[in-house]
């Protein structure tokens, strides 16, 4: 029954390099997208008289049971002989930033419902050492959510542009990324609606994927208040973190990111900033393809009992358009929203829209 399966998925086939000779490739299709991300069995049936590498495509193009078209990259095996007659088993990755939108061929009428669905673009996901984020094109990816939320009070509004870019390597082994995130404030509660002190961080940091559900991250991190001066926050982070996800079934997934970090240098008015950020954090997170998605970190000091945990809820609203929009909201409390805040605690609740999660 197996390779009835494999059989007919194989001719809904396309690939992206000319097909190996006297080696046919049989994909095992998965339930989805979601599915996909834990890797994908590909079969190299050998149909020649003497015996061939079992080196497959580079890329295969393939259909998954629920007609979302994926994209599927050699994984990187050991090679081994296919004797006449005989298959291997390769191990292939979803190429994230190559899903395609969902469609099926030769499907029965479509219903309204099923016509509106076929036109929403399904969410592209990458995997990451801080999480799954939304990917924006070949290369560049969401680092952490880009959004704008407005809150009641001295909450005000709050905005985030975030952004990795991979300079070296590929998404299947070690890579080399770069990344920028801005944070910004403004005090709508005030008569002049001021813009507050903006945080700047930028990354680098490097990769590994440890089996088909960790990865791996090593870098570091500058964080700053952009001022000068006496008013002056500049901080130095040497990292390391993991991303474990795990499976939930129905295109859920959860993933838990423990990180930990030691503070190079600290320069200007934070230099006892460890005493409320601490030296660990942790986030988790649990998210639908598609659909809901609730993400919260901790991080702080026991010593001192100062820290923050900050929530994050979306939902994508698919209708609007056919570009990715979220239904956004932000919550915060205790140390440090802000990096010129660092030794004052809010509590803050805002709500808006995000371009990634």
């Amino acid at each position: 029954m197996r390779f009835l399966i494999l059989a007919t998925a194989a001719a809904t086939l396309t690939f992206a390099t000319p097909a190996l000779a006297q080696l046919r490739p049989l994909v095992e299709p998965p339930e989805s997208a979601a599915a996909a991300q834990d890797g994908v069995e590909v079969f190299l049936i050998n149909e020649g008289q003497v015996a061939l590498p079992a080196a497959g495509p580079d890329t295969i193009d393939t259909v998954a049971k629920d007609g979302t078209r994926l994209r599927l990259v050699a994984a990187p095996d050991g090679q081994t002989m296919v004797s006449p007659g005989g298959f291997a088993r390769m191990h292939y990755r979803l190429a994230a930033a190559a899903q395609m939108v969902a469609a099926t061929a030769g499907t029965p009428p479509a219903t309204a419902a099923t016509a509106a669905a076929s036109d929403r673009r399904p969410e592209t996901l990458a995997r990451g050492s801080n999480g799954t984020a939304t990917v924006l094109a070949d290369r560049i990816s969401a680092y952490e959510p880009t959004y704008g939320v407005y809150g009641p009070g001295d909450a005000g509004a709050k905005m985030q542009f975030s952004v990795a870019v991979r300079l070296f390597g590929n998404e299947d082994g070690l890579r080399f990324k770069g990344a920028y995130t801005q944070t910004m404030f403004w005090a709508l509660d005030k008569p002049s609606g001021p813009i507050r002190p903006t945080t700047y961080s930028p990354e680098l940091f490097a990769e590994l994927p440890l089996g088909q559900s960790t990865i791996l991250g090593l870098g570091y991190r500058h964080d700053s208040n952009g001022e000068a001066g006496g008013q002056s926050i500049d901080v130095n982070r040497l990292f390391v973190r993991a991303t474990k996800s795990f499976d939930l079934g129905g295109d859920w997934r959860f993933e838990v990111t423990p990180q930990a970090w030691f503070y190079s240098s600290r320069v200007g008015r934070g230099t006892d900033l460890d005493r409320y950020w601490g030296y660990t954090s942790l986030s988790a997170s649990v998210a639908q393809t598609d659909g809901l998605k609730v993400a919260g970190t901790l991080r702080g000091n026991p010593g001192t009992g100062k820290g923050a945990g900050e929530l994050f809820i979306s939902y994508p609203l698919t209708r609007i358009g056919p570009a990715g929009l979220y239904l956004f909201g932000q919550a915060f409390s205790g140390y440090g929203e802000a990096l010129s805040r660092f030794d004052s605690s809010d509590s803050h609740a805002r709500i808006g829209f995000a371009f990634t999660r």
